[in-house]
Parts: C-alpha cells; structure tokens; sequence
C-alpha cells in the first residue's frame, strides 16, 4: 500500500489519481498505523515550509516518520514542498527547522525579478545525473514547478538533478531510500508518471552499501 500524507498542504488527491493511474493501491492518511503499513511513503504539499512542519507536528506524525523512513528505510518521496521538508531549515513563513534528514536549508530565489518571475510557475528542464533512479529511462525530462524558494543542498553527493531559474537549484535529490522532487509529478503528464513509477518500483532491498558508487 501507497501512503500519501494529507498535512494540509494541497494536492494530495491529484498525486493519489497519479497513482492509482499506474494500477497501485493508495490511501490518502494522516494516521501513524498507516504509515507504518506503507510499502512506500509520499509528501505531497504546497504552502510554507513553516506552516507545514507546524502541521505535521500538529498531526504528530514526526517521530514515525523518523522511525519508518530513517530506521526501516520505508521508500520516502517528497514531492515540491515535501521536498524542503527534508531539509534542515526553511525561511518561508518564517525561519523553521525542518526534518533534517538532507543537510542544508531552503531559501528564496535570488534571480533579477524583472527578467524571471517569482513564483516559478511552468515548464522547466530537469538536467539529472547519470546514476539518477528517478528520471531513469525518462525520454524528456521537461517538468512543472510551482515555486518560490529551493533547497540549497550542502550534500552534493544526494543531488540527483538541476535546473536553471536565473540560478542553478536543486530539482531532485535521492539518498538511500529517500527521494525528493522540486517539481510536480502529477502535472508532469506522462514524463511525470514515469519518474512516479520508478519511485513506486524501488524497493528496500534495492539499497547497497555504497548508493552513489
């Protein structure tokens, strides 16, 4: 079973059609005992990175999270906001910590605002790496965002693709079974289902000693 985390930040039914487009079983859940049943986890979300820690706090769903994706290695995707959650601070909303499961913090763009406008809304390149899992066997890897700040990794070995916005940010990142997207899959068509099945085709047992070898 497929565990979407409804925190209410948005977007969870249009990521749990996604899914279920590709023949998966999904559930929609802010429940502990659910996540803990997940074959695979996924953080959905748009809004502040402030705010959405205060509800997953609120929910109090952290400590499990913790537990199912750092300790039991639970596949854990993060999907545009989720995405920042991984980090270890945000700015938006006010300062927040964040999950701090990937170093580094969550910052504004800092492009000229007469050329690019903030937020990013629209098509974007995704540039991945060779070794990349996520945008593996992905044909063009052109992809929506909607965003105003970006993850500035301090991990660089974690950094699974980029962009260009004016700036070079983070699009993807993978660490072990931990998987984050800056933009959004379920608006991606069929590109976006591709990078969607591949994270639902990898498993536990999929994870070496040396992931980035």
């Amino acid at each position: 079973m497929i565990a979407v985390i409804d925190y209410g930040m948005g977007n969870v039914g249009s990521v749990k059609n996604a899914v279920n487009s590709l023949g998966k079983e999904v559930i929609i859940t802010k429940t502990k005992n659910d996540l803990k049943s997940a074959s695979h986890i996924i953080l959905p979300g748009v809004g502040a990175f402030a705010e959405g820690m205060r509800n997953l706090e609120n929910l109090d769903l952290i400590e499990t999270l913790n537990k199912e994706v750092i300790e039991n290695h639970t596949p854990f995707l993060g999907l545009c906001l989720g995405m920042q959650l991984l980090a270890e601070s945000g700015d938006e909303g006010g300062p927040s910590k964040g999950l701090g499961w990937i170093k580094g913090s969550v910052k504004r763009f800092q492009v000229d605002e007469k050329k690019y406008k903030i937020p990013q809304v629209g098509w974007n390149d995704v540039f991945p790496k060779k070794n990349s899992i996520l945008i593996k066997n992905v044909n063009r890897p052109i992809f929506y965002f909607v965003h105003s700040y970006h993850f500035r990794m301090e991990e660089k070995s974690s950094i699974a693709a980029e962009s260009e916005y004016g700036e070079r940010f983070v699009s993807a990142l993978e660490k072990n079974n931990i998987f984050g997207l800056q933009f959004h899959t379920e608006k991606s068509q069929k590109e976006g289902l591709k990078v969607l099945e591949n994270f639902l085709n990898f498993r536990r047992n999929n994870l070496t000693v040396n992931f980035y070898e």
